[in-house]
């Protein structure tokens, strides 16, 4: 078992800590403080179990606005299907993952799972309930500054991120959507393993049809193994296209490079 203590509610230190992290004093360090406790270590306060969930939450939503702000800005002139899919590159989970441990957040986490090897995630949803917990504290323009200043300029080079492959799931929607057919996620079943860690398994539909199904330890990493089958079935089976787009639409499909992009490896 794991289980690293939170840094102290009393003194200049823990402030100090998060002004080493932010770039910035918190007003509210109780909201930081939740925002690195995981479920596995929930606090129960007045009847109410304390974690960073609900701020995890918001910081995705408030995460992908200011994504999505930064790029309308510097790309005036790219479409809304480049800006989705560089967006969905820059705060894919991977990404997340790793800026996380890069600014210390795997040290400073409070959690009781056992095993992180199969629990990365926990750093970047720690990521995202932080940037909930700046926007209640500090509010969107110094969000947006954190974001900008200390996450992407930092850790992330945009000009890397456009020639990497985009992941799978955003791929997916967006060909649905240029071609008006539905992509949806149904989860199958959750279960845990044998060390309490929680499993999900997801099936993805497109036009309505099960197209693959897949396992992971978010919803967003069976959301992708789901999708990378679908994918390798739009890319092999052409009678599937002609199902879901009828048999001129999926010709030009074939003739045109999109499924190129659909790359399955």
């Amino acid at each position: 078992m794991r289980k690293v203590r939170a840094i102290p509610r009393r003194g200049k230190e823990p402030y100090f800590s998060f002004y080493q992290m932010l770039g910035f004093y918190p007003d509210r360090i109780d909201l930081y403080q939740e925002a690195l406790t995981h479920r596995s270590s929930s606090i129960r306060v007045n009847s109410k179990w304390i974690n960073n969930e609900r701020l995890e939450f918001l910081g995705d939503a408030i995460l992908d606005a200011i994504v999505a702000d930064i790029l309308y800005k510097k790309f005036e002139n790219k479409k809304e299907g480049f800006l989705t899919s560089t967006r969905s590159r820059i705060v894919q989970r991977d990404t997340l993952n790793k800026i996380a441990v890069e600014i210390g957040i795997d040290k400073i986490i409070t959690t009781s799972t056992r095993n992180l090897a199969h629990n990365t995630n926990i750093f970047g949803d720690a990521l995202e309930a932080i940037i909930g917990a700046i926007y209640l504290d500090q509010g969107y323009r110094v969000t947006k500054k954190f974001v900008y200043e200390t996450l992407i300029k930092e850790h992330i080079n945009i000009d890397n991120v456009l020639k990497s492959e985009v992941d799978f799931k955003s791929r997916l929607i967006e060909w649905g959507q240029k071609h008006k057919v539905e992509v949806a996620f149904e989860l199958v079943e959750s279960s845990y393993d044998e060390q309490n860690n929680p499993i999900f398994k997801s099936m993805v539909l497109v036009g309505g049809l099960d197209l693959g199904s897949g396992k992971g330890y978010s919803k967003k990493e069976s959301h992708q193994k789901a999708s990378k089958k679908a994918i390798k079935k739009l890319r092999n089976d052409n009678e599937l296209l002609d199902v879901l787009l009828g048999k001129d639409k999926a010709q030009e499909t074939l003739n045109e490079e999109e499924l190129e992009g659909l790359n399955d490896d």
